[in-house]
């Protein structure tokens, strides 16, 4: 308010008026955040599993001097090549892009391949999201972009770190850890050099706190959790002096211009949004999902078990309306709590399940779990099944989830009621904003002019506010 109101002061020792007060699209959130990634506005379109953030979406936000992020989780290594090597052919240097990296704790050779891949390829950015610690993939892509310049440390390689947990976000403002660092230089990965200067500079610059999202969540509650993360950050600057700025970034519920004036006001460096892009021209998803989600309000998303982390009970906030999803998902899990096998389950709920969730009998779906697991070289997992009947119940159970996912991609709306899609109600908010506009059907949504749209709007609002309150 001070800042404010030194404004006003200002504005009338210059014989002006606040009717002279405007801000631009391109005045919000740190200048320093744009320039480092030679970007239009402080925005940035977040990743979405399987493509949905599509190779055809980052194109379009690179030309126009926008930044989104491949998704990259779930798909081969062939395809996430072919799909960087589409981007590269598209894009001018200076147009930038970054692909995701998804957290693999059980299995970390998944990580170190795809990383291994984007330095390859010359990938300068990545979005990491998932992480609750950091990995030898992280330090790797980091250390190798690391190079001694005139004033210090030259960092090449950028990571983008989500998170929703502050002492993910203290691991992610600090140096990388000796011991992996020392692993990676034993091995030959990184020079002697690199590991020094790893010792001298946060894993990430920039952090992205995510509070309540499509897909994962941890539910968290932005006002809350923004000022916490963003005290770290404060504490991290101190201790890198010198350093190049650090910025803090907000994301989950951005779909409107109040929530985008609401996170630069709380202080944010920039915003990155999701669930909106999903249902854009550009998006990986099927015509059948975008037809959906262009009708639905904030009140019609839900939460249901993670397929990936069924058993301990993680959650995503998924598509609740004109699909029956999220309650099958609640229910599978609830049977798999209360019930130790799939035999011990009353007779006429099994037949429920192999009719209206399955379409095919137990047996059947078990032998596709391991044909699955054994083309993945997981005979383990089957073993494992074998001798735990609670565990084969759960590998079952976890089908379903994977076969909904699959339905919503092909998007045959004979199977609609089964569609698992990940979104937030983000995208509800933005529908009801856009609803008397050409942009209230998706086939008029472009992920690029959904941006500006947005930002400009956002622009537009902060200064009516702002010379709202210097009027009184």
């Amino acid at each position: 308010m001070e800042a404010l109101e030194s404004d006003h002061q200002r504005l009338k020792a210059d014989g002006r008026t606040t009717s002279s007060l405007h801000i631009s699209a391109g005045d919000l959130g740190a200048k320093s955040f744009r320039k480092r990634y030679n970007l239009k506005y402080a925005y940035l379109a977040g990743s979405m599993y399987r493509g949905i953030s599509s190779k055809e979406m980052v194109v379009a936000l690179g030309q126009a001097k926008l930044m989104g992020f491949l998704g990259t989780a779930a798909l081969s290594l062939t395809q996430i090549e072919d799909d960087i090597k589409y981007i590269g052919s598209h894009l001018a240097k200076e147009q930038g892009f970054g692909v995701n990296l998804i957290c693999h704790l059980s299995n970390p050779s998944i990580e170190m391949e795809r990383v291994s891949l984007f330095l390859q390829l010359g990938i300068r950015c990545v979005e990491a999201a998932a992480f609750m610690l950091i990995t030898p993939a992280l330090v790797l892509f980091r250390t190798k972009g690391l190079r001694k310049g005139a004033n210090g440390v030259i960092c090449d390689n950028r990571i983008i770190a989500k998170v929703s947990r502050p002492e993910v976000a203290q691991a992610f403002l600090s140096p990388a850890p000796a011991d992996i660092v020392q692993i990676l230089f034993d091995e030959g990965k990184i020079s002697a050099e690199q590991a020094q200067m790893a010792q001298k500079i946060p894993m990430s610059h920039d952090i992205c706190v995510e509070s309540d999202s499509g897909g994962h969540t941890d539910q968290g509650v932005a006002s809350v959790l923004f000022p916490v993360i963003e005290q770290l950050r404060n504490e991290a600057t101190r201790q890198f002096s010198g350093d190049e700025p650090i910025h803090v970034g907000l994301a989950g519920g951005i779909g409107t211009p109040n929530a985008v004036v609401s996170a630069f006001m709380m202080g944010a460096d920039f915003v990155l949004t999701g669930s909106i892009n999903q249902c854009t021209v550009e998006s990986g998803a099927s015509s059948a999902v975008k037809d959906l989600l262009e009708k639905i309000n904030v009140q019609d998303t839900d939460y249901a078990p993670a397929g990936d982390m069924f058993e301990i009970g993680a959650r995503v906030q998924v598509l609740k309306k004109g699909v029956l999803f999220p309650a099958r998902a609640n229910k599978l899990y609830q049977l798999y709590k209360h019930y130790d096998s799939w035999e011990g389950i009353p007779v006429s709920i099994q037949r429920q399940l192999e009719k209206n969730y399955f379409k095919k009998a137990f047996d059947q779906v078990w032998s596709e779990v391991i044909d699955y697991h054994m083309g993945k070289g997981q005979s383990v997992t089957i073993k494992e099944a074998e001798n735990n009947q609670k565990h084969k119940m759960a590998l079952v159970f976890r089908w379903y989830f994977a076969y909904a996912n699959r339905l919503s991609f092909s998007g045959d709306l004979r199977f609609q009621t089964d569609f698992q899609v990940h979104t937030g109600p983000a995208l509800g908010a933005f529908n009801q904003w856009v609803k008397n506009s050409d942009m209230a059907f998706w086939r008029n949504r472009n992920v690029d002019k959904v941006a500006e749209k947005l930002m400009e709007a956002s622009a537009e609002k902060l200064t009516q506010q702002i010379k709202n309150i210097l009027a009184r």
